[in-house]
């Protein structure tokens, strides 16, 4: 259900540290890309720019995707999920999302062994 920027805001239930996750997922393929964070500061940029901006709990600052590497993402939709404690980016991402070069960061699976304890 489409809402306003501001009932948007509104809605978002950031944590302790005044950060909510954010998953970044190809709008047009429904690949998953990548998991990040982002404060009330990178959801405004994020917002007004439609750019994606994160926020960096390393380095404890913004973090514009791309902004060294070109590997933007912009920003198609944004939704939030029911308990409104995690947002889902819909975007166009520009190159690799992952900072390994590979188009996703879940590049790596775990396949579940057959006649494992459950047989």
């Amino acid at each position: 259900m489409p809402c306003s920027a501001e009932d948007l805001r509104e809605a978002i239930r950031f944590d302790a540290n005044g950060l909510v996750p954010a998953i970044a997922q190809q709008h047009d393929t429904g690949e998953v890309l990548m998991l990040a964070w982002m404060n009330r500061a990178a959801l405004e940029e994020t917002l007004a720019t439609g750019a994606v901006c994160y926020f960096s709990r390393s380095r404890q600052s913004l973090w514009r995707k791309g902004e060294t590497s070109g590997h933007v993402q912009k920003l198609v939709e944004l939704r939030v999920d029911c308990d409104a404690d995690a947002l889902l980016l819909l975007v166009d991402q520009t190159g690799p999302a992952c900072h390994t070069g590979n188009r996703s960061c879940f590049y790596r699976n775990l396949i579940p062994l057959r006649g494992s304890a459950d047989s």
